[in-house]
């Protein structure tokens, strides 16, 4: 592995980043901020101070994950949300945002919206001039893209994430077939594969990324192709090319 992407769903990552590079040579280490409640939301201020951090390793914004207003609803829980979009319009806090992740040339990755907050995420990204955007699993709860969704998101631009998470243990919703179906339908110059591990009960982050490229290959995606969507395609999002 020449790197990884570390995330924390409510603390910003680019100082560990920071730290892990110093720790572990020759490991590229990058991080992010996820704008949850903790960050206050649709925080542009929160990006800004993210991507300022020492070594300019914080790379990736997500657009609220646990406490977005689309996942507090899958989930049924009663509880304060951030909310990104209104009556089909992302909110001025939302393009905002978006502004800086153009400006400083950092990821949009969608997070936890709705699939069509997710399209409306990476319309005005395209829009605002952000060069590298991902469709964080899109697949997955309470994301669930369709193909032709997850195409037209390609087209504008965004990579489509695949995560071994989905295929295993409490977020399992899918099969490995399902995800080889989907990948060839969105082609695989637009797909990223991820872990999506760290969780407690599953899989070392390195170990899961073996067993999800097996499944793949089961499926009768290749090694040439899972090469590109698991190195070639990160590192032009990292742009590390």
């Amino acid at each position: 592995m020449r790197g990884l992407v570390l995330k924390n769903h409510y603390e910003p990552t680019a100082s560990l980043a920071y730290v892990v590079r110093k720790e572990v040579p020759g490991v590229e280490g990058f991080g992010g901020v996820d704008l949850n409640l903790s960050m206050g939301g649709m925080n542009a201020s929160a990006v800004e101070h993210m991507a300022a951090t020492t070594g300019g390793f914080g790379r990736f914004v997500w657009m609220s994950t646990f406490d977005s207003e689309a996942q507090v609803r899958y989930s049924r829980q009663d509880r304060p949300f951030v909310r990104i979009s209104q009556n089909g319009e992302l909110l001025p806090e939302t393009k905002r945002v978006i502004a800086v992740i153009a400006k400083e040339n950092l990821v949009l990755a969608t997070g936890h919206p709705t699939a069509e907050e997710a399209l409306l995420l990476v319309r005005e990204g395209r829009d605002r001039g952000v060069k590298h955007m991902v469709v964080t699993h899109a697949m997955m709860q309470p994301i669930h893209m369709s193909d032709t969704q997850m195409l037209e998101a390609a087209k504008m631009g965004a990579y489509i994430e695949f995560v071994y998470n989905g295929l295993i243990g409490s977020y399992k919703e899918f099969t490995f077939k399902d995800y080889a179906r989907a990948i060839r339908y969105v082609g695989v110059d637009h797909c990223i594969l991820s872990s999506d591990m760290g969780q407690p009960p599953n899989p070392l982050h390195t170990d899961g990324l073996k067993m999800f490229f097996d499944g793949l290959k089961q499926q009768g995606i290749t090694q040439p192709e899972i090469d590109r969507m698991a190195k070639e395609n990160p590192a032009r999002l990292l742009g590390l090319e």
